[in-house]
């Protein structure tokens, strides 16, 4: 069970909503083609929910606190400020892995670039592109005056060229670029390739995987999104695409079988988590709910459960 919320809920793999977080035009165009995972977060959303502050509060990735501690040192309050943050993992050419972070809310850059200035910073150039150091390793660049790119150098020049046309971007696979459009009705959303998916599922799986031939189900795996609605309480949708109806049956089966031993060993919260889990498979689809109200969610947030999963 420690597998399985730690894959859900901390998105590496955490209902559609009024307020959702729709990619901004700007943030398309520097998305790569070889994109393993999007991970989307409507800070407004989260700002406004108790279980999604409790949530972040808790397991907040080292990564997003860190550029949080980047943006106050420009000035930008990220409680106030940020209105969406998206986080792009891909694979590069010669296999490796990078991500980068696109953040979008008020910003006044010509403020955020003062103080830069202010502090001594210097940019690098690239193209007509302006790269500022901004602490905790990041660099960060506007795209327009209420989008941000940040990340290592070598991501941002990545999303860069594939902007001005110098590498291939999202356009070229429309497989994903539909996953987006399918998940991104929600406030916090993700979606995931076949490599993606297929990392997912085994963490999921947990133990549970030693009971089938993953090895060869993973080859049947797609790709998958979910969404996480905080408006009422939490709302958490995971969907994942397969070959065929056989393969999504067995998932389903094997995550059920996988409940099960967990709820023997759980805590009295642990297994009221794992009753508002629903667990089905839908023609090659394999669909995962889970509901809890605020108070059911953060008495899940203080359980041991968590305490292992956010340290």
């Amino acid at each position: 069970m420690k597998r399985i919320l730690s894959a859900l809920f901390l998105a590496g793999v955490l209902c559609a909503s009024a307020l959702a977080a729709p990619l901004g035009t700007n943030t398309r165009t520097v998305l790569p083609s070889q994109i393993q995972q999007i991970i989307s977060v409507d800070y407004r959303i989260l700002r406004n929910s108790s279980s999604g502050m409790a949530l972040k509060n808790r397991v907040l990735p080292e990564n997003l606190k860190a550029f949080e501690t980047s943006l106050k040192g420009m000035g930008i309050n990220p409680d106030v400020d940020v209105e969406q943050l998206t986080f792009v993992a891909y694979r590069t050419v010669k296999g490796g892995m990078r991500n980068f972070g696109v953040a979008n809310g008020q910003f006044e850059p010509k403020k955020v670039l003062a103080r830069l200035k202010l502090k001594k910073a210097k940019s690098e150039k690239y193209r007509d592109a302006d790269l500022w150091p901004v602490g905790g390793g990041f660099l960060m660049t506007f795209l327009d005056d209420n989008t941000m790119l940040f990340g290592e150098t070598s991501s941002i020049k990545d999303g860069l060229d594939v902007r001005d046309g110098d590498a291939r971007g999202i356009a070229s696979t429309p497989e994903m670029l539909q996953l987006i459009v399918d998940a991104e009705s929600g406030p916090v959303w993700s979606v995931l390739d076949q490599a993606g998916t297929q990392n997912m599922l085994r963490s999921v799986l947990g133990e549970a995987s030693a009971l089938a031939d993953y090895d060869t189900i993973k080859k049947r795996l797609l790709a998958s999104r979910y969404s996480l609605d905080l408006q009422h309480g939490i709302d958490f949708g995971l969907n994942v695409q397969t070959s065929d109806a056989f393969t999504a049956g067995t998932l389903s089966a094997l995550m059920k079988v996988g409940i099960m031993y967990k709820k023997a060993s759980g805590t009295a919260v642990e297994k009221s988590a794992m009753d508002s889990m629903e667990i089905d498979s839908d023609s090659a689809r394999l669909v995962v709910k889970f509901r809890a109200d605020d108070s059911k969610f953060q008495a899940l947030l203080k359980s041991d459960l968590f305490q292992a999963v956010s340290h």
